[in-house]
């Protein structure tokens, strides 16, 4: 999220109105003409606004904060909202991310967290990095009820079987979709081993999905609609992908992949969040979870380009969801000979 706008046209929909009013009278406020509406931006899921009413206290006037999530059209393809909201709940129930407030048929509203969304260069900052790290691992040891099955694999498949049918011919040829099938039997088989660790993954750490208390440095880790259990390495992959972007930026859509971190900078990383559960980690195990991350990143991008190309054809939100797409699956391509070996094929 981040950047804001308000903007007197934004009409919000007539429940959830209903249910800020209800929310507002059990608080002992009252909502008038000086409510604001500011849309977040730099969300490509859903639409984020920020609501805010003035109220009086003892030492003098405030504002009351919530935070209204109206859900994007056509992602139901992506995950299954009603695990999302279950997810949310859990979540919050274990102390982590905000309270679910109220739910309307098309959206919710959630408790404003007051602290600041990270930037795309906070990822970069040595000691945000170093709080994330901790944050992860307190996420991936969260006990989720439901079989610990990962489900990477299964959603990959999902996905490229969704794109397929949603593509014109040409479109299909140009991003090599009959290629991928093998390309993600290849990886599951190289990717998959019996001693690899599982947890609980959030599989979307963005930086506008992190927020930061200045006073206290505590991290919060929001929006799950994408979390499931996975391989940790797959995870923290994700979110060293995601430092190549920025979302708020004149071209959100472009990603500048010498912002991935290098070598110095995952070591660092992997030992903090190693070393999280108590015991100092070896340099072997380190450098084991390095190549596993690495590798993982594969899959990552071939993800992320699938979406692009199913979010081109679902979703009105203003990006250039295929030149995303474009650049992540050309990444893989890129990647691949080199982590996966030489006889790795390649456009």
């Amino acid at each position: 999220m981040g950047s804001t706008k308000t903007t007197k046209e934004i009409v919000l929909p007539e429940e959830a109105n209903r249910i800020l009013q209800s929310l507002a009278s059990g608080w002992g406020d009252t909502i008038g003409e000086d409510l604001q509406v500011i849309q977040l931006k730099g969300a490509m899921t859903n639409q984020v606004y920020q609501i805010k009413w003035p109220i009086m206290e003892e030492d003098g006037r405030h504002s009351r904060k919530v935070l209204v999530r109206i859900y994007g059209e056509g992602v139901d393809v992506f995950f299954d909202r009603e695990d999302e909201i279950r997810t949310f709940e859990l979540v919050s129930r274990h102390g982590q991310g905000p309270r679910l407030l109220g739910r309307f048929s098309n959206g919710r509203i959630e408790e404003f967290i007051r602290a600041r969304t990270l930037s795309a260069s906070d990822l970069l900052d040595p000691d945000i990095s170093a709080l994330i790290a901790a944050k992860m691992k307190e996420f991936h040891d969260l006990d989720m009820p439901g079989p610990k099955k990962v489900l990477l694999w299964d959603r990959l498949r999902k996905w490229l079987n969704t794109a397929k049918c949603m593509c014109p011919s040409k479109e299909a040829e140009d991003f090599r979709l009959d290629a991928l099938d093998e390309e993600i039997s290849t990886l599951e088989k190289t990717l998959s081993q019996d001693n690899q660790l599982i947890g609980f993954c959030h599989n979307d750490l963005q930086y506008g999905n992190i927020m930061i208390d200045e006073q206290t440095k505590s991290i919060t880790i929001i929006d799950y609609e994408y979390s499931s259990y996975n391989p940790v390495a797959y995870d923290i992959a994700n979110h060293f992908c995601e430092m190549a972007a920025d979302y708020h930026t004149e071209t959100p859509h472009i990603l500048d992949y010498t912002k991935y971190p290098g070598l110095e900078e995952r070591q660092r990383f992997l030992r903090i969040y190693l070393s999280c559960s108590g015991n100092q980690p070896s340099d072997v195990v380190i450098e084991k979870l390095i190549q596993d991350v690495e590798k993982y990143a594969l899959a990552s991008h071939l993800l992320w380009g699938l979406w692009g190309i199913i979010s081109e054809h679902v979703n009105e939100i203003d990006f250039d969801y295929m030149e995303y797409a474009r650049q992540r699956l050309q990444q893989y391509w890129l990647r691949k000979p080199e982590l996966l070996g030489s006889s790795a094929s390649s456009p």
